[in-house]
């Protein structure tokens, strides 16, 4: 689904990922583990046209969309979250929600002209059923009427999952999805990824929960100072010298 050749990001002096190879095969979940600073985010930001690489190809699909502009990637059906818990505070969670809906713009301006005023259209009842059934999953049915900027950190990141997810994404960046969060939130959100990952959707998962990612990786990659180390599956990565020694140091 995902192929990732060579890929080079610079910061001046600084290079943030060096001749970056990454494989992501369609219907599994594929990890990306390594220590701070070591290209994971920007890997992301590379791959959802918030950054322009410097070198290299981003194919998906089999379309080269290297350098494309972010709406344009996500338009193709390659949606993400944030570390940050990105959402909009004077929203509540259904709207949030509902606000990461793909919509033609045709089919979005003809509703609005031709609808009365304060009557929701018919696409829009749809949208809202559909948030509603996606906040179910996310087990925030609850909240739905909450203002997000009320929520705490573990609610904001399940939101930034409801509003990826409710477009049917092909491909779902995940960054640190279970950052901050506990033990039994942490299975909660395995769980929600594993379901959505049944629903038909390719993820890619960066996180600093080592165990997590390797309960649920088919596969992971793992990066350090922007370069790629280590690549295969979870028990080969666990075993790994270079892995061991990236994060544990060398005596």
């Amino acid at each position: 689904m995902l192929k990732i050749t060579r890929l080079c990001k610079n910061f001046g002096a600084l290079q943030a990922l060096n001749k970056v190879d990454v494989e992501v095969k369609e219907g599994t979940i594929h990890g990306i583990i390594g220590p701070n600073g070591s290209g994971k985010t920007t890997l992301f930001n590379c791959i959802t046209g918030i950054l322009k690489p410097d070198g290299g190809t981003i194919i998906f699909k089999g379309e080269d969309i290297t350098g494309l502009r972010a709406d344009l990637i996500a338009n193709k059906g390659i949606h993400r979250t944030f570390q940050a818990g990105k959402l909009v505070p004077s929203l509540t969670v259904l709207e949030n929600v509902m606000s990461g809906i793909q919509d033609p713009i045709g089919e979005a301006v003809r509703e609005t002209m031709f609808r009365l005023p304060f009557i929701k259209s018919k696409r829009e009842r749809e949208i809202e059923e559909k948030a509603r059934h996606i906040i179910e999953i996310t087990g925030l049915s609850d909240s739905i009427d909450r203002w997000s900027g009320d929520l705490v950190w573990t609610e904001r990141q399940l939101v930034q999952i409801a509003r990826a997810i409710i477009s049917e994404p092909k491909l779902l960046l995940l960054d640190e999805p279970a950052s901050g969060m506990g033990a039994r939130e942490i299975d909660k959100v395995d769980a929600i990824i594993r379901q959505v990952r049944d629903m038909g959707t390719t993820i890619i998962v960066v996180s600093h929960d080592v165990k997590m990612l390797m309960n649920m990786s088919d596969m992971v990659t793992v990066l350090n100072f922007g370069q790629k180390i280590a690549e295969g599956v979870p028990t080969e990565i666990q075993n790994n010298p270079k892995v061991l020694e990236a994060y544990l140091g060398t005596e």
